[in-house]
């Protein structure tokens, strides 16, 4: 498969040379930006040509009715969609009354890069117009992680050989069109103009718009203002209902330059007068103003330097994985650092994708990441998903369930998916983010948390499971018609993977209860409900497939009919848009890891041997259709010495996004998969586990990789790994002594004395799994050649 985009190979950036006009879109989402607050895809300055614009705000959308064949009980009636708020990326350039798009004249160069350590995209092109006078352009555009409302564009001309007169248009534009936002006509019809004037306002070079969206009823005020310095220069500035615009003239002597600082600031909310949302978007921009562009590029840096500081984990052997690595790093931070009470959506803030809802993947593959690398954004999200538990609560009682049931695909909290086999009967996204409370907890001793928030929730879910499933004749505890993590196999009984996820939350909730009787008084937990949780919890029913020696995915799963493909090969295209639901779910196939999630997640309910058996059984069934599937394959098969088709799974995990290998990068970019990067890195060769005794390493080195770096912030200490294909040496940052396990063997590691620790010899790992017909991964040296 060859590369979507020619991206350049460097360790601290990514970059593009030229402009392929029918590819910006896949563009668009490798160079956006975000601070987990406000998202600004990559578009070109000029706003034109675009693939699918968007500028959006973490919490923003439009409600829309659910469109529905027919109708059902508990089907939500009402959907929720991301919406662009009016875009402040536009910076329009006319040179002698000839208008810069990259269609037209002759581009001497073009180079765009997005550097990790600065936090920004850098633009550089020279350009003639038709009608001559050439100029070099030169912008810098940040989303500032140190100021939360605010991005800014640093934009230059330059005259080279003739004197030129330029006009420079910065605009916010509201209501933008956009391919089409939603198939079924009576929502496009909403989501095309969602947004509805609430007031335009112009003062000197500064000018804010304020808008209403017309259904969910929330308040959104964006302006700008300006820095302009270098030649001389006439500012005007006009607004109307949508539009604002600053218009800047300057003629320009060959080698004279013209520099514009542009500081969009942001503000919405819910129930907030127009004038107030004005005064907080203008108070954002006011803020930076005085901070300049050269304290917002300062304070930008700094606060990456922090986070890489511990987060950067160094790949040595391949440079094209160690970019990819970085980059996704980079991607989930600034997919949530600056999101404060706000979760990440499924694309994050870098497109439309999934209509911007948040799933259970942001509990278990994004939030791993930030937890062990920048804490204080882990904590945020979990925070939000505490303030949507009145929903969860609202949507048990619908379900006649105690408890808590989170929903499924939402924005603001409210269930917002139609297809319930898939998403309502997914009850494992309750278990999901109880276990990110428990991580969190024990990662950082934060208590405080747990008091506030975590302790709530964990006692919601693990009511909602007391509920939810049955106690048979034989004392044994069921969960019945649910949905596990694969999307091909819906309405099982016993899913192995929610029934141990949700027997860890119920375990949980009681060690809870008992370490804060006070908190449990106060939410009517007493002694008998932490006793029927305990027994819950120790007679969950496990099935186990005595015949074949592995554990079923779900209740009887492995006796279904396999998928036949040899006679029906998947090839490239997605099983689900090829063959009905009713084919995928009674047949044994998989869209995605399930059990062998579970042998990562709930790593010690499986012996060493059921797992090898279990990762080659589930390996010839599992199709990866999903991109939540090959870093969670990596990391067992690198547990069960599989470490070529580890690093294989690697290798596609790394190039999703940069390669587009599922066709969709232009909705936006797949953040928890970048998440599982760091997971296939780290848990994967890096062997760590995270259990209630405390942490583990087992690290191993494929031959692809000559060595591999990783830290992680674990109670307040920062715990650095330097892996070598013999040895690993363990670091820890100034803090009291941690033990860790190396293989098994218990390590005192303090501050200042490395500890290096040999590589036991690989045990057989047996015969090499097999996969589907036409779905073995790419080798890891195709997949990542330059």
């Amino acid at each position: 498969m060859t590369r979507s985009l020619p991206f350049d190979v460097a360790p601290w950036s990514i970059g593009l040379s030229g402009v392929d006009v029918d590819r910006l879109s896949h563009r668009e989402s490798v160079f956006a930006l975000s601070n987990g607050h406000i998202g600004w895809r990559g578009l070109l300055d000029e706003g034109e040509p675009h693939g699918v614009p968007g500028s959006y705000l973490n919490g923003v959308f439009e409600e829309h009715p659910m469109p529905y064949a027919e109708d059902g009980y508990g089907y939500p009636e009402s959907g929720q969609s991301v919406i662009n708020v009016p875009n402040g990326q536009v910076i329009r350039l006319t040179v002698d009354d000839e208008p810069l798009d990259i269609r037209e004249g002759t581009f001497h160069d073009h180079e765009q890069h997005l550097d990790f350590r600065a936090g920004a995209l850098e633009r550089t092109l020279t350009w003639t117009p038709p009608a001559g006078g050439t100029v070099r352009i030169r912008s810098t555009r940040l989303v500032s992680l140190a100021h939360r409302s605010v991005a800014a564009v640093r934009y230059e001309v330059e005259a080279l050989y003739d004197p030129v007169t330029i006009t420079l248009q910065s605009e916010l534009v509201a209501n933008e069109p956009l391919p089409e936002p939603h198939p079924d006509p009576r929502v496009q019809d909403i989501l095309e103009t969602p947004l509805r004037s609430a007031g335009s306002f112009v003062f000197d070079s500064a000018a804010t718009l304020v808008h209403e969206t017309r259904n969910s009823g929330i308040g959104v005020a964006v302006s700008m203002d300006h820095l302009v310095s270098g030649a001389a220069a006439e500012v005007r500035t006009a607004a109307s209902d949508d539009l604002a615009r600053t218009t800047i003239r300057a003629r320009l002597a060959p080698g004279e330059r013209l520099e514009v600082v542009k500081i969009v600031g942001h503000a919405w909310a819910t129930g907030l007068s127009a004038p107030a949302l004005r005064d907080r978007a203008e108070a954002a921009v006011a803020d930076a103003m005085r901070d300049g562009w050269s304290g917002l590029v300062a304070a930008q840096r700094e606060r990456l330097d922090d986070f890489w500081t511990c987060a950067d984990v160094r790949v040595d052997g391949q440079p094209r994985l160690q970019q990819a690595v970085r980059f996704a790093l980079f991607s989930v931070f600034q997919a949530a650092a600056r999101a404060e009470q706000r979760s990440v959506p499924g694309k994050g803030l870098t497109g439309a994708g999934y209509a911007g809802h948040v799933f259970w993947d942001v509990e278990a593959y994004v939030l791993p990441v930030l937890t062990a690398t920048a804490p204080d954004a882990a904590r945020e999200a979990l925070r939000w998903r505490h303030a949507t538990l009145d929903h969860a609560r609202d949507r048990a009682r619908q379900l006649h369930l105690r408890g808590a049931a989170f929903a499924w695909r939402t924005i603001d909290g409210r269930e917002s998916s139609g297809y319930w086999p898939a998403s309502t009967a997914a009850f494992h996204i309750n278990a999901d983010i109880a276990a990110a409370v428990v991580h969190y907890v024990r990662a950082t001793g934060d208590v405080d948390f747990e008091r506030d928030a975590g302790f709530e929730i964990l006692v919601e879910t693990a009511r909602l499971w007391q509920s939810l499933g049955r106690t048979d004749a034989d004392g044994h505890f069921h969960i019945d018609g649910v949905t596990g993590p694969d999307e091909y196999t819906a309405l099982y009984d016993d899913n192995v993977f929610t029934n141990l996820m949700a027997r860890a939350n119920l375990e949980a909730a009681a060690d809870s209860a008992r370490r804060h009787p006070d908190l449990a008084r106060a939410l009517g937990v007493d002694d008998a409900e932490i006793g029927v949780w305990v027994r819950t919890a120790g007679a969950m029913h496990v099935p186990y497939d005595e015949e074949r020696g592995v554990h079923p995915q779900a209740a009887r799963f492995t006796e279904l009919e396999r998928w036949d493909f040899e006679a029906e090969t998947p090839g490239d295209e997605l099983l689900q848009e090829r063959y009905p639901y009713v084919q995928l779910y009674r047949k044994q196939v998989l869209k995605q890891a399930d059990l062998v999630l579970a042998l990562f997640f709930c790593t010690d309910a499986f012996t060493a041997d059921e797992k090898a058996r279990a990762f080659r059984y589930y390996e010839a069934l599992t199709v990866r259709d999903s991109s939540l599937s090959a870093a969670i394959q990596a990391v067992v098969a690198a547990e069960v010495g599989h470490l070529g088709l580890a690093a294989d799974y690697l290798a596609e995990a790394a190039t999703i996004d940069l390669d587009d290998l599922h066709g969709n990068a232009e909705d936006g970019l797949h953040i928890a998969s970048l998440g599982g990067i760091w997971t296939a890195l780290v848990a994967g060769f890096g062997g760590m586990r995270d259990t209630d005794d405390g942490l583990r390493f087992a690290p191993r080195l494929p031959e692809q990789l000559t060595g591999l770096a990783f830290g992680i912030r674990w109670q307040g200490r920062t715990l650095h790994l330097e892996i070598a294909p013999d040895a690993t040496t363990y670091r820890i940052s100034a803090g009291a002594p941690l033990t860790i396990r190396h293989f098994g063997e218990p390590v005192e590691l303090t501050s200042g004395a490395d500890v290096t620790m040999p590589t036991p010899p690989l045990p057989d790992p047996g015969e090499h799994p097999t996969q589907p017909k036409g779905r073995e991964p790419r080798p890891f040296a195709e997949a990542l050649a330059e």
